[in-house]
């Protein structure tokens, strides 16, 4: 990492920016690769349209999201749901309708199944939960993702109420990353042929409790 970037809380106003980074980040994931079709014609468009989509209704919800930048550009971001205001965007009806009219019946079933199947598999407890983050590709292997969870982390032992963080990936390249930030793993569930990971990180006072 030549400079650390500045960590921001970021609002709608990142609204574009934020799309513009998810959408390069998820493009070339294998979940999103079964989710939204990829060998069928218009794969970039679904995606697009579905990031917009989860980005649109996150800030709608005002839900926070939290934000690397360099020279006030926008390098790499995580959305979060916490434990208490936890709000699933599936369940509005105008983002189901606007991403049957953009992805497709099809697609928008898999996502809905595959949220639906990362949700039941956590354990019953208040976490906070990340529904996207990502490192825009042209700053990967640069260990901004390192400094994104450090700060993910320390923003979420804020709330004395949370028991950790959790995120999940199809990814296997991924999987040893996660571990060595001190994720553990809470189970694997099937996408269709991608085995998608759910990684938990205590919260910094139940790790002192749990080694106590």
């Amino acid at each position: 990492m030549s400079e650390p970037a500045q960590v921001r809380i970021i609002d709608s106003g990142y609204e574009r920016e934020t799309r513009s980074l998810l959408y390069h980040a998820y493009r070339h994931e294998p979940t999103f690769a079964y989710l939204f079709e990829a060998d069928r014609p218009g794969y970039d468009h679904r995606v697009r349209a579905t990031v917009r989509e989860l980005v649109k209704q996150h800030f709608l919800q005002e839900q926070p999201a939290l934000g690397l930048l360099l020279d006030d550009r926008l390098i790499a971001v995580a959305l979060i749901a916490p434990p208490q205001r936890r709000l699933d965007v599936t369940e509005s009806w105008a983002w189901r309708m606007r991403m049957l009219l953009s992805a497709g019946f099809r697609c928008t079933r898999r996502y809905l199944d595959y949220h639906a199947a990362v949700l039941g598999c956590l354990p019953p407890g208040a976490y906070h939960v990340l529904p996207l983050m990502g490192v825009h590709p042209r700053y990967q292997g640069r260990h901004y993702g390192e400094q994104l969870l450090e700060a993910l982390h320390d923003w979420c032992a804020d709330d004395p109420h949370s028991e950790g963080l959790v995120i999940d990936t199809g990814n296997p390249r991924y999987l040893n990353f996660y571990q060595r930030q001190g994720y553990q793993e809470l189970g694997q569930i099937a996408v269709g042929p991608v085995v998608e990971h759910l990684f938990f990180h205590p919260a910094p006072a139940r790790a002192r409790q749990a080694q106590g």
